[in-house]
């Protein structure tokens, strides 16, 4: 890599905090992920990630999951909040087979690349990629995923990965950026503060296709199935702008004029924008077929629902 001396056009960067990483290794790793998460693990290419959920028994989300196949393993990202938690919990499911999980977010960093010009600078810095969403790309340790048409995702060891930041001389930008570009590709990122409160379909994972249904079994795989085929939805996740100055934090409720005055739906993720904040949202399908307002609080701002880039 050569050291670049001044800002390239067309090229931004931001350490990306909010995400952890976790390493699962050995002999067995694939099968062992194959058989806990909701996507097909056994049949991935070293060159594409998928998205993927881990789930409790009762189907409901612990995790939303960008797996990213490694020589020898993979990488799990995921919110930095549940890095540890999933890392202490998945291990118990470990038992015989030959699998090594670790939490990588001390030594691992993670950048976010855009911009017209970011994929031509990645690939004269060894990192190509092709057009297929989420393909994948190595060199050395660090590896970049594409997650939108001039949008890149890369991770690697801390050290390597200052000096690939240094080598794209982009324009230094802030990580909100980087959440609202995932809020408006309909990403929903399970935290801490919405762990365990949505089944795949919720968060339309099914939609972005990080759920296989002909796959065998994983935890909560029955309920998942069966609230596809038979119709049980009832919340979906929409994406919308409110204008207001408070709080929009995950996990935060939301409310119906359908229900007045009974909480009705949850705030998945959200990020500032002019005037107000973009937010992905789980509400009743009743209330966006009716056109029924969904507001932050009983009496508070409605929520203007916007487009999403996949049909639900």
């Amino acid at each position: 890599m050569t050291q670049a001396s001044e800002s390239l056009p067309g090229i931004w960067a931001a350490r990306l905090r909010r995400y952890g990483l976790l390493s699962v290794t050995g002999d067995d790793a694939r099968s062992f992920l194959h058989a806990q998460l909701t996507n097909d693990v056994e049949h991935m290419a070293l060159d594409q990630a998928r998205l993927a959920g881990w789930c409790s028994a009762k189907g409901r989300l612990l995790a939303s999951l960008i797996v990213l196949p490694q020589p020898g393993g993979y990488l799990l990202h995921l919110a930095a909040d549940l890095a540890a938690p999933v890392a202490k919990r998945l291990s118990m499911f470990v038992l015989r087979s030959k699998v090594k999980i670790a939490d990588f977010g001390q030594d691992y960093a993670q950048i976010g690349v855009w911009g017209a010009g970011a994929l031509a600078r990645l690939a004269e810095l060894s990192l190509p990629l092709d057009e297929a969403p989420l393909a994948t790309s190595h060199a050395g340790a660090l590896t970049a995923v594409r997650m939108g048409r001039d949008r890149v995702l890369v991770v690697g060891p801390a050290a390597q990965l200052e000096r690939l930041e240094s080598d794209l001389a982009g324009t230094h930008a802030g990580e909100d950026e980087w959440t609202l570009f995932e809020i408006r590709a309909g990403r929903a990122v399970i935290q801490q503060a919405t762990q365990d409160l949505f089944v795949p379909q919720m968060v339309n994972l099914e939609a972005l296709g990080g759920v296989d249904f002909k796959k065998g079994c994983y935890p909560g795989q029955e309920i998942v199935a069966r609230a596809q085929y038979r119709g049980q939805i009832k919340r979906r996740m929409v994406r919308g702008r409110i204008d207001l100055t408070t709080d929009a934090s995950p996990g935060a409720d939301l409310y119906s004029d359908e229900l007045p005055g009974q909480a009705s739906g949850t705030v998945v993720d959200s990020a500032a924008v002019p005037g107000g904040r973009e937010l992905l949202a789980v509400v009743p399908i009743s209330a966006i077929e009716h056109q029924a307002a969904v507001r932050l609080a009983p009496d508070g701002p409605r929520l203007e629902i916007l487009e999403l880039p996949y049909p639900r």
